[in-house]
């Protein structure tokens, strides 16, 4: 196995690096306090191709691979600390390319350039106010219709609802379909029938989190993401691909925290010598780097598993791919996030203020460890699914 990144994905890393800091950085407390990113971002972003990079290029994606895919998004999470822009960059790069992959040709040409342009949102709409992974309680329903589908219920804590009606676009929508099974749609949120709800997060600010109401909303049938009751696997591809981008970049994240408390280390006096000579300070950066390289291979692996197999259309490895995206989002925010809390608590009662900038990625981090993409126990469940075997499921 060949580790070594090929000089065409070496030259892309080092641009989207360079976007960050030039770019996203300096651009990264605004997105906080405005709680948007700013337009001439997304159009920068859209100009570098790294808006939804795996749509093909007929499409106007750049047909990037996973692995492209995952350093792009360590470089956004090492850019923009708050995660804000990493989300808006995982969630169209996921499902931008589940649209791609299954979605009708009508759709596709109408739905991703605008996407790739950075003019229109997309995401995906999974989780209700009474679940987000009991998906056999789920109660939003789709039933065919002349012309398409309509829509009854509501989906909650999903990112974009305001996105997608300020720059047009919408979620891919997991429904139980009134015949039986799951229907997976995409819904475009500024259709009649649908009513949002912005909830108020304490961190990711730049990107929205809210709620959808479907009354009797209509869907084409254009809008239809495959066929033959396939709704609920798509969709759980969907997911194996965006949790790995937001794995990477929760490691973009967490080298930049621990890159902050180097920095700051080298250069506190502290009894006459600098605060990185002491051991109780030097170790644990240690055991906090060795941890962030472990998992950042771990999840460069997933990347090239969904590579090789995931987006070439071949199951025959499913439980290895699974397991692989499942161990890397288990870890990768926990990671990061001790990654951070420790940089802070390094920097003493400095850390806790907004100064030094740690507490955008601590409130950030935070969104991955309690749900978003799925949430660790729920990992926890797959991984232990893939491992014993689904008579082991805590549910039937």
């Amino acid at each position: 196995m060949d580790f070594r990144l090929t000089d065409e994905e070496e030259a892309f890393q080092a641009a989207v690096r360079k976007f960050g800091d030039k770019v996203l950085r300096p651009n990264e407390r605004r997105i906080d306090t405005e709680g948007r990113i700013p337009d001439e971002v997304l159009a920068e972003m859209a100009h570098l191709g790294l808006l939804a990079m795996p749509v093909p290029t007929e499409y106007g994606g750049i047909g990037g691979s996973a692995v492209l895919t995952e350093l792009a998004a360590e470089e956004i999470g090492r850019g923009d600390f708050s995660m804000a822009t990493a989300v808006f960059f995982l969630l169209e790069a996921g499902w931008g390319y589940i649209l791609a992959a299954h979605g009708t040709e009508e759709a596709k040409r109408e739905v991703l350039p605008p996407v790739c342009a950075g003019k229109a949102f997309l995401g995906v709409a999974t989780t209700e106010p009474t679940g987000g992974s009991d998906l056999a309680n789920m109660r939003t329903t789709s039933r065919s219709v002349e012309g398409g589908f309509s829509l009854r219920g509501e989906k909650a804590f999903v990112s974009g609802v305001e996105e997608a009606k300020r720059l047009g676009g919408g979620h891919l929508t997991l429904t139980k379909a009134a015949e039986g099974g799951f229907r997976f749609v995409y819904v475009p949120t500024r259709s009649a029938g649908i009513t949002t709800q912005k909830f108020d997060n304490m961190g990711r600010m730049g990107i929205s989190t809210g709620a959808l109401t479907y009354q009797d909303a209509h869907v084409p049938a254009k809008y239809l993401i495959e066929t033959d009751g396939k709704g609920f696997d798509i969709a759980m591809e969907g997911f194996s691909v965006a949790r790995t981008f937001v794995s990477a970049a929760c490691i973009g994240a967490a080298e930049r925290a621990l890159e902050t408390g180097m920095a700051y280390i080298r250069e506190r006096q502290v009894f006459g010598q600098p605060l990185g000579k002491f051991e109780g300070i030097q170790f644990e950066l240690v055991d906090l780097w060795t941890q962030v390289e472990a998992v950042k291979w771990q999840c460069r692996r997933a990347a090239w598993l969904l590579d090789t197999y995931t987006l070439k259309g071949d199951p025959s490895h499913r439980s290895e791919v699974n397991r692989a995206v499942a161990s890397v989002k288990l870890m990768a925010p926990q990671v990061a996030f001790e990654c951070v809390k420790r940089s802070m608590m390094w920097f003493g009662a400095a850390g806790y203020t907004k100064d030094v900038g740690l507490e955008l990625g601590f409130r950030g981090i935070m969104s991955y460890l309690v749900g978003a993409e799925g949430g660790l126990n729920i990992m926890r469940i797959i991984l232990g699914r893939e491992l014993l075997g689904k008579e082991f499921l805590p549910y039937k």
